[in-house]
This record gives C-alpha cells, structure tokens and sequence, in this order.
C-alpha cells in the first residue's frame, strides 16, 4: 500500500497555544489548499498509474475532516467514483490533556505553581520526547508511534500494487510516524515540516519496511510555525 500523508489546511488557530485539539474550521486558504491537494493526488494517479481506495482516513480535528471532505468532494468529481472520508482518534495530533487549549505561558504557570513538578523544560512545545506531567498528555513520539500503529494497520488490511489510500492529519505527528516507520531519521523531525494540503507518499513493503516514493517535505527555514 502507498499511504499518502496529507497535512490539514491552514485553520483559525490560536496565537501561542500548544494544543493541536483545537476545534477551528479552516480558513479560506486552507479551503484552497484542500483543493489544490485533490489536483495534485488527481496528477499523481494519473502519471504513476495508482488506484486510489475509496475511503479517506482524517484525524477527527473540524479542520483535518474539512480538508478530507473538500478532497473527497473535488476527487469523486475527477475520478467519477463516489468517495468517503472516516474519521479515526488515532490520527489527532501530540495532546496536551487537561491543558487542551491553554497558552503556553498558562501551562508553564499550572505547572510552576504545582508542586508536584518541575518546571518544564526550555523549548518543551518541541521537545519530541517531553510529555507534560498533567492527566491525559502524551509526547511528540508517543503521538507518532500511534499514527504510525494506525498506518501499519492499515497497509496490513490492503492488497494489491500500486494501490493508494489518503489520510489526513497534523504535520507533527505525520513527521514522528515517518520516523517510527524508519523514513525519517531523528534528526529529519526537527529539520522537516509538511506543507499544507501537498501530500507526502510512503510505500510499505512485504518486508514491513517503508520507503518515500514521491512528495516533498518542506524544509524548515527557522521562522516561526504553527506546531502542526
């Protein structure tokens, strides 16, 4: 199976604030890049001669299963094939628990002022092995050894050449997922970040190995960026 990795389209997001479970819609330039994602996987099936599942696998953030549903809807028109999107937990992004939609500042404060904990470490939002002390959280690599749990499910459930399925996610645990699956070397998480709505391909093998066969990572230029 080629598993194409599609990162949401740009969304209302809120300034400083570390959670990816936040429950905003796309803006209208995440609506054009869902749309631009359906021309360019329609492209790839075309050149590569790949045969496109019908189901669309998308975190269940409004804004990842806006942009599955925008690509369902421009796909099924250009592949004449009704399409589906499904809806999985297991592709959310990093959580942050009980912290869900905090700014940063407020979580460092809940934490300075518990005595239970250290105070998080410097640059911690990016830490891919940092897992806030609080109920429900998890680290940027647990995060990605789940979405890469579901991929493998997932290829494990298809047969068949040349055969594609699209899931749509969150850059950050797209990028540990590859890292979990051998594709992206630790140093590459960091180094690396996804485009909106331009689809990476990994292929997995017989062997259980996974390999980039097409799509660009973008490479990161040391502004400031949304987490996912």
């Amino acid at each position: 199976m080629i598993a194409a990795l599609i990162r949401h389209g740009e969304y209302h997001q809120l300034v400083d604030t570390p959670s990816a479970h936040q429950p905003f819609p796309l803006t209208t330039e995440g609506e054009a890049q869902a749309r631009e994602a359906a021309g360019t996987l329609w492209r790839m099936l075309e050149e590569r001669g790949w045969r496109l599942l019908p189901t669309i696998d998308s975190s269940r953030m409004l804004r990842g299963w806006q942009t599955a549903q925008i690509i369902t809807e421009q796909l099924s028109g250009l592949c004449g094939t009704p399409l589906q999107v499904e809806s999985f937990d297991q592709l959310a992004e990093r959580g942050v628990g009980c912290t869900a939609n905090l700014s940063i500042a407020q979580i460092e404060e809940i934490l300075h002022h518990d005595p239970r904990f250290p105070d998080p470490p410097a640059g911690w939002k990016a830490n891919s092995h940092y897992r806030l002390p609080l109920q429900g959280a998890e680290s940027l690599m647990e995060a990605g050894a789940r979405v890469a749990g579901h991929l493998r499910r997932r290829a494990a459930e298809e047969n068949g050449d040349n055969t594609v399925k699209l899931f749509v996610g969150h850059g950050a645990a797209f990028r540990h997922a590859a890292h979990h699956l051998g594709v992206l070397s630790f140093e590459d998480i960091a180094r690396l970040s996804m485009h909106h709505g331009q689809p990476v391909f990994l292929q997995s093998a017989d062997d259980g190995c996974w390999r980039r066969v097409a799509g660009e990572w973008k490479l990161r230029t040391g502004q400031k960026e949304p987490i996912d």
